[in-house]
């Protein structure tokens, strides 16, 4: 999803460009009442750095969460249709009613958000993202992700499965060392 930044010749010759966004993945599930938790710290990282952090949703539904694999193909329609972070912030507000209604309540918040419900039946039931979803799932396990929330910020890991006490501070620190030096990732 990121481009390579354009280069003229002489690259003196231009005003020092901008730096790669720092990216920090996010292993989230949907039916997760830490993630829901969690979203705090995320709107307060976006607020602080802007275009300077890229925070992407991976997803890590777990097993004791029933409807956590068809809500995080949900997200993956709302970021096909344009509105990927603010679906899943507005199904990790109500994390119960995921719980008693399933994938009906999936479906009833997309047409809340003015998304074409329809499509995102169809998406359920078509399972057209089941590749992104296990695909995230898979990277996750081969890094140790065990629970979730779970970040991951210049190559290192950080659990906020247990408690999120202290992990936007380090997740600042590492995203603070990281734009110093110009590394992206």
């Amino acid at each position: 999803m990121s481009e390579s930044p354009v280069s003229s010749p002489d690259a003196s010759d231009t005003p020092s460009t901008p730096a790669a966004p720092v990216v920090l993945d996010v292993w989230c599930e949907l039916q997760c009442p830490d993630c829901r938790t969690a979203l705090d710290d995320v709107r307060a990282l976006r607020a602080r750095y802007g275009d300077r952090l890229e925070v992407r949703l991976r997803h890590f539904p777990l097993e004791k969460h029933k409807h956590a694999f068809a809500a995080a193909q949900a997200a993956e329609e709302a970021a096909e249709q344009g509105q990927g972070w603010p679906y899943v912030e507005a199904v990790l507000a109500r994390v119960e009613e995921l719980d008693r209604q399933g994938e009906p309540f999936l479906v009833e918040v997309a047409g809340e958000l003015g998304l074409d419900a329809e499509e995102f039946d169809t998406a359920l039931i078509d399972g057209r993202h089941i590749l992104i979803v296990d695909a995230d799932q898979a990277e996750g396990k081969a890094i140790g992700v065990t629970g979730t929330p779970t970040y991951v910020i210049g190559g290192e890991r950080l659990d906020g499965g247990q408690s999120q006490e202290g992990l936007r501070g380090r997740i600042e620190e590492i995203a603070d060392r990281l734009l110093a030096g110009g590394e992206g990732n």
